[in-house]
């Protein structure tokens, strides 16, 4: 499918500004944040809690939007940006529209950033932003409730790689990844074909692992969630991909490897849209169209955990 109209546009735009990969971290995270007015503002919430998630390494901030009185799950959402970029004032327009969606209360971890901190700092902090909300999932709202994870890029990457790390010891209602950062190989046919002239390019990946981990730790099942031996006994996934999006292809092939593990996996791809595109639910029809039938899906998946407890 040709490319939609406004992300034409936009990738004018962008043409017009320096790349990811072409600028310091700082500058990045800057230029991130010079567009968050673009985006809109999202739904009224019922409450709007900032507040400090316990760490292994010490407290991170997190904010939790609640949409009603009567959430139906607690989802756990990791923005994307590289391990690099973002923040959790980037994605509050995004976290309260997928709480407003789902029905579910949202908890935005602003886990620490690479390089400053790398690898495994923004996985530990995951990972135990996890476990807390386990535990504040019972004890915060009239009744205890589902938890989920969910993310977009590397905050999707971190979220099926928490999943795994505490499987056993949290019990996921879902895992809604959205292109997910899946592996490291950036010679898939996606890659070569999905670089040039879009907002996400094959050396702004390269830059982004180079920030993220040694080069030796990227094939890891911790940074490389693709190659790990056992993805057995993970909870549902709903898998969102780009068709222009150099992450398209890893992100099939996790699917279906989750899949081949017998793990329930709900996929879709967004036809005519680039990698980044779930923050634009504001500005572009099909945008919102696919962060609706998200938070359906995680909506689904919260009252299925539900009736079976």
């Amino acid at each position: 499918m040709p490319l939609h109209p406004f992300i034409e546009v936009m990738l004018e735009k962008l043409a017009q500004m320096p790349g990811l990969s072409d600028q310091s971290p700082e500058a990045g995270r800057a230029q991130v944040a010079a567009g968050r007015e673009a985006v809109g503002k999202g739904p009224g919430m019922a409450q709007v809690r900032d507040l400090a998630i316990p760490t292994r390494s010490g407290e991170i901030p997190g904010r939790l939007l609640v949409p009603s009185a009567d959430p139906k799950g607690l989802v756990v959402y990791l923005h994307g940006g590289g391990w690099v970029l973002c923040c959790i004032d980037d994605f509050d327009t995004l976290a309260r529209q997928l709480a407003h969606d789902s029905g579910c209360a949202v908890l935005l971890v602003d886990y620490r950033l690479a390089p400053e901190h790398p690898f495994p700092a923004p996985l530990e902090d995951s990972e135990d932003a996890v476990l807390f909300v386990a535990e504040l999932a019972g004890r915060e709202f009239s009744r205890p409730l589902p938890v989920a994870v969910a993310g977009d890029s590397a905050g999707a990457n971190l979220a099926t790689i928490a999943a795994r790390r505490l499987r056993g010891r949290v019990e996921l209602a879902c895992q809604a990844l959205i292109y997910p950062v899946a592996d490291c190989d950036f010679d898939r046919p996606s890659y070569r074909e999905r670089s040039d002239g879009m907002p996400l390019k094959r050396k702004d990946m390269e830059w982004f692992f180079a920030h993220y981990a040694p080069r030796d730790a990227w094939a890891g099942p911790d940074i490389s969630p693709l190659r790990a031996k056992d993805l057995s006994g993970l909870p549902p996934a709903v898998v969102t991909l780009a068709e222009y999006d150099v992450l398209r292809d890893e992100g099939l092939a996790y699917a279906r490897a989750l899949e081949a593990a017998g793990v329930p996996v709900t996929l879709r791809e967004a036809e005519g849209l680039t990698h980044g595109f779930i923050r634009l639910h504001n500005l572009c029809a099909p945008v919102a169209e696919e962060l609706a039938a998200i938070g359906r899906d995680l909506a689904r998946a919260c009252e299925a955990a539900r009736a079976e407890a």
